[in-house]
């Protein structure tokens, strides 16, 4: 059985990304739900950081201006950190990834899209970054890099918000 896919609809065009619910069940099935549920239609990337990552998923991103952006995750809460054996995926070019305080699962509905190789973000690898990889893009790279070249103020959002109209999930 295949897994699941995602097909972001952006204000600067569409990618897909494969949702590996086969290896991460866990952090998988929560993005699949709230993507499902409409939690992250209408919501903006909100931390663009030219050669590193897109950062998405703070429900206060709804208003792309807002101070709190970056700070909210799910009604449900936070969820279980997935740090399985069987499941060492890198954070490589393309990978979406699950987002963190750095404090022991505080992971929930933030996440990033890697622009570049950061094996550095590998919950399996020497250091406190601990980032469980859940998907990698499929289709549509080229949007990814376009966002990721977006101009953005001193605090890495994006100067002209990028907004995510909708996720169409594919089961």
């Amino acid at each position: 059985m295949a897994n699941p896919t995602a097909t972001f609809e952006t204000s600067m065009g569409n990618f897909t990304v494969e949702v590996f619910l086969d290896q991460m069940p866990i952090t998988a099935r929560n993005f699949l739900d709230l993507a499902k549920g409409g939690f992250y239609d209408g919501l903006h990337f909100h931390r663009v950081i030219d050669g590193f990552m897109l950062q998405f998923g703070c429900p206060y991103s709804r208003d792309p201006k807002s101070p709190r952006c970056g700070t909210g995750g799910p009604p449900h809460g936070n969820i279980a950190d997935e740090f399985l054996p069987n499941a060492k995926i890198s954070n490589q070019r393309g990978t979406l990834s699950m987002a963190n305080t750095g404090r022991p699962n505080s992971g929930g509905s933030q996440f990033f899209v890697n622009t570049v190789d950061n094996a550095r973000l590998d919950w399996f690898s020497p250091g406190n970054s601990r980032h469980p990889v859940f998907g990698r893009v499929t289709q549509g790279m080229d949007v990814v890099d376009r966002i990721g070249k977006t101009p953005t103020d001193d605090g890495d959002r994006p100067v002209t918000p990028v907004q995510v109209r909708h996720i169409a999930v594919t089961e």
